[in-house]
């Protein structure tokens, strides 16, 4: 469940997990830099405190809620250019405050990915065994808690995520499916380019695509660590791959995930036979 927000600028200081585009080069304006990433993630939780009085830990879900769009107003403070910034919530309100504040977004790009892969990539970060992910997923009220490094953040089940950033009324939003972004990802990248106004060359894409490739994150966490690696998990760059469910989860876990998702895995050709649903998706002919 992966998103990233892209904010119109007001009046920006620190961007959170991707890098300002400069308008000049593809590659500034794509993930790519594990050691930016971490800078600005801890800028976040560092923002968090300012707004809070307080370490972010300290504060209940509540006085988080309150602050967020004021901390991602702070985000984009004396910004002359727009602001990239990753957030995992889903598009609500909670305890009565927006999740994003729609005052300074202007558009969103959406990663979608097959759940049957979320599950097991998720039980991995989390430390959940597979049964207990999924049916976190299926949860209403799922949410990633806060810590030293990360603030509280809302996420619902897997389909209400989704099914929230389809919904936004009066903002554009690029989806990209992660599977489409692994088979062609020149392509994806080209998609993304132009949906941010950039004029990318074919080399300034190749470039892009070499700086985000899984490889080469998990080089940059070899070498530098990631602050988004939980203690618990060797690393967090594990496998970059689609379709591990085949060999991973069993029969029943399958149809479980299918059957609490089948919905939206199905608008996303996400619904296989062996997947145990007796709803199958089909492609046009």
């Amino acid at each position: 469940m992966v998103k990233v927000t892209y904010r119109r600028s007001r009046s920006g200081v620190q961007m959170f997990s991707v890098e300002r585009s400069s308008g000049s080069e593809a590659s500034k304006a794509l993930p790519g830099n594990g050691s930016d990433a971490q800078q600005n993630s801890l800028s976040v939780v560092e923002g968090f405190a300012r707004r809070l009085g307080k370490p972010s830990e300290l504060a209940s879900q509540t006085e988080i809620a309150a602050v967020r769009p004021l901390v991602q107003e702070d985000l984009v403070a004396g910004s002359s250019e727009p602001v990239l910034i990753k957030t995992h919530n889903a598009l609500a309100r909670f305890e009565g405050h927006p999740t994003i504040n729609f005052d300074i977004t202007l558009a969103a790009v959406y990663i979608v990915r097959n759940p049957l892969d979320v599950a097991i990539s998720y039980a991995h970060y989390s430390g959940r065994t597979l049964d207990d992910t999924i049916a976190f997923m299926a949860e209403p009220g799922a949410n990633i808690n806060t810590s030293e490094k990360r603030v509280y953040e809302y996420m619902g089940s897997w389909s209400f995520h989704v099914a929230s950033w389809l919904a936004v009324p009066d903002r554009p939003v690029l989806v990209l499916r992660y599977e489409d972004m692994l088979a062609a990802p020149q392509r994806a990248f080209a998609r993304l380019a132009a949906f941010l106004g950039i004029n990318a060359s074919a080399t300034q894409i190749e470039r892009a695509v070499a700086a985000s490739s899984f490889q080469e994150l998990a080089r940059q966490e070899a070498e530098g660590g990631f602050i988004e690696r939980p203690p618990r998990a060797e690393r967090f760059f594990r496998s970059g791959t689609s379709g591990q469910w085949r060999e991973r989860l069993s029969p029943a876990q399958a149809a479980a995930i299918a059957t609490a998702h089948g919905p939206m895995m199905q608008r996303f050709g996400y619904m296989q036979e062996a997947c145990g649903s007796r709803l199958h998706w089909q492609r046009g002919q």
